[in-house]
């Protein structure tokens, strides 16, 4: 069970963070969130879906894998890409908000909490979050700046979601795959852009898409999908994999 505390330098000066991947860290899912603000990077190496939440409300997604457990871009303790996601990096963190006194006003601040319960946190090995004089570490600072852009990509993207749904472009994806003779697989309850629809606007709808920054996001989803074919040539490798004596794998 989790165990979020607020992040600071005296209670939390021996924390180190293990920024290894594999399995006993969570990585083996299927699907990671995707946040607007990281599109741009996210399109060059993952499928982006859209899916609705336990509340009914649509978020987007990266497709790691086909099946819930399988995530085809870690291997050996490594990511094989050369961008690891927001909801990945961002490891044991996560924005909260605290109540200030700023300007003789009462604001609710964005900071840092971090879960003590996550299997990332360690005290012995693992990147350092706080200098031993007790500043930001390096890579605190990376983080400070990864849940930023989460922070403001949900905000975006809960907009831009609902302006999609409103013009009819998210519509349900058929994702069934034939990987060879003997393999198939199905992932259920993905959505994406209609490119068809989208084309079909009308010029003050697209107007109004593009105004407010959700055009390119649009474009971004639909550019995003070439890289299932990378996400079929893995699986189809990992299949052939298991299909071989054990004496001939990893030669």
């Amino acid at each position: 069970m989790a165990r979020y505390e607020l992040l600071n330098n005296v209670a939390h000066a021996a924390l180190r963070v293990a920024t290894g991947f594999g399995p006993q860290y969570g990585d083996d899912v299927g699907m990671v969130p995707a946040f607007p603000s990281e599109y741009a990077e996210l399109q060059r190496e993952y499928p982006i879906f859209f899916r609705k939440d336990a509340e009914g409300a649509w978020t987007s997604v990266a497709l790691l894998g086909f099946e819930q457990r399988e995530n085809l871009f870690l291997r050996d303790g490594r990511w094989n890409a050369s961008y690891l996601p927001g909801a990945v990096a961002k490891g044991p963190f996560l924005i909260g908000f605290q109540t200030q006194h700023i300007d003789g006003e009462l604001r609710q601040e964005p900071v840092i909490h971090v879960d003590l319960e996550h299997p990332r946190v360690v005290e012995e090995t693992g990147e350092p979050v706080f200098l031993p004089q007790g500043g930001n570490s390096p890579y605190l600072e990376h983080i400070a700046g990864v849940l930023r852009g989460i922070r403001d990509g949900t905000d975006f993207g809960a907009q831009m979601f609902d302006a999609f749904d409103a013009l009819g472009l998210i519509q349900p994806v058929s994702l069934a795959v034939e990987l060879d003779d003997r393999h198939r697989v199905d992932v259920a309850g993905l959505h994406g852009i209609d490119r068809d629809r989208l084309v079909a606007l009308d010029g003050a709808a697209l107007e109004g898409l593009s105004r407010a920054g959700y055009l390119e996001g649009a474009y971004l989803v639909l550019a995003s999908l070439h890289n299932m074919r990378r996400l079929m040539a893995e699986k189809q490798r990992r299949l052939r994999e298991q299909d071989m004596p054990v004496a001939t794998r990893g030669r």
